[in-house]
């Protein structure tokens, strides 16, 4: 018979769409199993940890668990809680590094969202800060959760295609809502590439096992998010016809988004805040598309072909290895594995779909959420700080050479931590 858990109070910094509506909520859902309980919420809008209370309190109740949430404002004092034995820190990127900082201080648990930091600078101090306090945190690449990539790494681990020579991510997916949320500047996110190829190349590290040496990338920005001066400032403003409308701002959809997140999400008024900006708003610095190429010092050589306009298909980020005896083609959306092994002579289509696929990101939250109680009970994180510094210091080395042109940056002339670790 499995030992009961005891409960682990946890404590949200950043009450918004990740924090409470997604992990959150997945905590709620497994909390008979992992008894991991929201006690905390702290954010920068009064209204919205009030929304985010009611709602996971909600939630929590459903599954016969009594929570009572407190709204602290202040994340030092969440922090100190001695009912939070956990702390989450889900704020907006370039607001990570204070809260990581003093929660990795106090000894406790810590869990950071993905990317790790908006800026080089953040992602070293977070960085020596792990080091300086001997507190790991965990992070959150939803990829490293997901079953069919676990599977593919086992498949690799287990030789089947032979040794790695090449790997690629293609992820040509309509994210259009980094014009439009927060994501839109460098300086808050780190770029579109930072918040979502923090993802993809730290499966490049995962499945390369080496560390990055050399990259060189094209990209930029098309004409298709052309600045217009002279149009509104918000989709909840704008009566044009336009493919990129904000859903919370179409009258027959804002009502339902309002009741599952609340009304706090309208009423922002500051372009940062605002999820609904026009995506032709000027102001915006963002690359749209990239292409990279990377060389690992094992010899491995990999590629990411990315862009966030274009149209939704059911191939829409695709993960590809070859090896020495075979290759594998992963279908993220499907949860499918394309196998070919024994140079060829046997093939197959490996269904990796679970019960929990049409959960978020394809159940990887939920399996987080399992692996985030394993960490709080002393295991080894899946995804470091560590793992988090080197994919942000990677995406700004790929910054660096789009901006330059093309030109291939070398891994070695990027500012770096000093406890080691490249």
């Amino acid at each position: 018979m499995t030992e009961a858990k005891e409960p682990i109070g946890v404590g949200i910094i950043g009450s918004g769409g990740r924090g409470v509506y997604c992990v959150g909520t997945r905590m709620a859902e497994l909390v008979r199993e992992e008894q991991l309980v929201v006690k905390a919420l702290c954010d920068r809008n009064p209204e919205r940890m009030q929304e985010g209370k009611a709602h996971l309190e909600k939630q929590f109740a459903e599954r016969g668990v009594k929570t009572e949430i407190e709204c602290i404002p202040d994340y030092r004092d969440l922090i100190a809680d001695p009912r939070v034995g956990l702390v989450m820190v889900s704020t907006t990127c370039d607001a990570h590094r204070d809260p990581a900082l003093a929660a990795l201080a106090s000894g406790k648990k810590v869990y950071l969202d993905k990317p790790i930091a908006a800026d080089l600078d953040d992602s070293i101090a977070i960085i020596e800060g792990q080091y300086k306090h001997n507190n790991t945190l965990m992070m959150g690449f939803s990829r490293r959760y997901e079953p069919a990539w676990r599977k593919a790494h086992q498949l690799l681990d287990d030789g089947v295609i032979g040794d790695l020579c090449m790997l690629q991510i293609r992820a040509v997916i309509p994210y259009w809502r980094y014009f439009q949320g927060w994501w839109r500047r460098r300086k808050w996110s780190g770029g579109a590439l930072n918040d979502k190829s923090s993802h993809h190349y730290d499966v490049l590290n995962w499945f390369a096992q080496s560390e990055c040496e050399k990259i060189s990338a094209f990209g930029g920005r098309t004409g298709i998010f052309k600045p217009d001066p002279d149009g509104p400032k918000r989709c909840l403003e704008c009566d044009r016809e336009c493919p990129y409308r904000h859903k919370m701002s179409q009258k027959d959809i804002a009502q339902d988004y309002i009741a599952l997140r609340g009304k706090s999400w309208l009423d922002e008024t500051e372009e940062k805040h605002r999820h609904d900006n026009c995506v032709y708003l000027p102001g915006s610095d963002i690359h749209d598309h990239v292409i990279s190429t990377l060389a690992y010092e094992n010899g491995v050589k990999a590629s990411l072909f990315w862009a966030i306009f274009g149209p939704g298909s059911k191939n829409g980020e695709t993960l590809e290895l070859v090896g020495s005896k075979g290759r594998m083609i992963l279908t993220r959306k499907s949860a499918e594995i394309d196998l070919a092994t024994d140079y060829g002579k046997r093939q197959e289509i490996i269904d990796c779909k679970g019960p929990e696929h049409k959960t978020s990101h394809y159940g990887a939250d939920r399996q987080m959420v399992r692996d985030i109680r394993r960490f709080v009970d002393g295991h080894d994180p899946v995804v470091s700080a560590l793992d988090g510094y080197k994919s942000t210091r990677m995406i700004m080395a790929t910054h660096k050479s789009v901006d330059s042109g093309g030109d291939t940056v070398s891994m070695k002339d990027m500012p770096s931590a000093a406890v080691g670790v490249g």
